[in-house]
């Protein structure tokens, strides 16, 4: 089964976005190995406004040939051959996606309304959070609310000299637990 990943950068105060939407509070760290975090994987999946904002800025941090997967109800097609918008359930795509040959991991991107459907449905194995020394006093939550609990298991951390974070986790399973 192909392992989802969910890598995602907060405050200090859990938001993942500023009370606007912005970005600009997170700072770009040379000691953050993207070639490592983007290394293997080869299908992306993303919310319609996490798709937007990389729409916006012109492409996404993945490698060229990446698949890409957008969830909206509410978004038409895209003109690119490889971005795919799905309207359907979005635990069963995932499901399929995990399911299909080949070692390739599967990153969420975000955001956070899918990430946490995968989690409680079970689709998500890693929960990576880069914590930015920073509070925003309000923005777009890391995890939104709402009911289900799952516990995670610490397997590795990080820490860059801009103060930056990475907590590494793993979600157990109900036998784990």
């Amino acid at each position: 089964m192909r392992p989802v990943r969910y890598n995602v950068a907060a405050s200090l105060d859990g938001y993942i976005a500023g009370p606007d939407g912005e970005f600009d509070w997170i700072p770009q760290d040379a000691e953050v190995d993207f070639g490592t975090i983007f290394g293997n994987v080869d299908t992306v999946l993303l919310g319609r406004r996490s798709w937007e904002l990389v729409r916006d800025m012109g492409s996404g941090p993945w490698k060229p040939g990446t698949r890409v997967y957008v969830f909206s109800r509410t978004l038409g097609s895209i003109d690119d051959p490889t971005v795919t918008v799905v309207a359907d359930d979005v635990t069963a795509v995932v499901a399929a996606l995990r399911a299909e040959p080949g070692d390739g991991e599967i990153w969420l991107f975000g955001g956070g309304t899918l990430f946490r459907s995968l989690l409680l449905a079970g689709q998500v194995d890693r929960v990576e959070v880069t914590v930015v020394p920073i509070l925003l006093g309000g923005g777009v939550p890391l995890f939104p609310p709402g009911p289900g609990r799952v516990r995670l298991h610490l397997r590795d951390t990080r820490r860059y000299p801009t103060g930056m974070v990475t907590l590494c986790y793993s979600t157990l399973t109900r036998e784990e637990l």
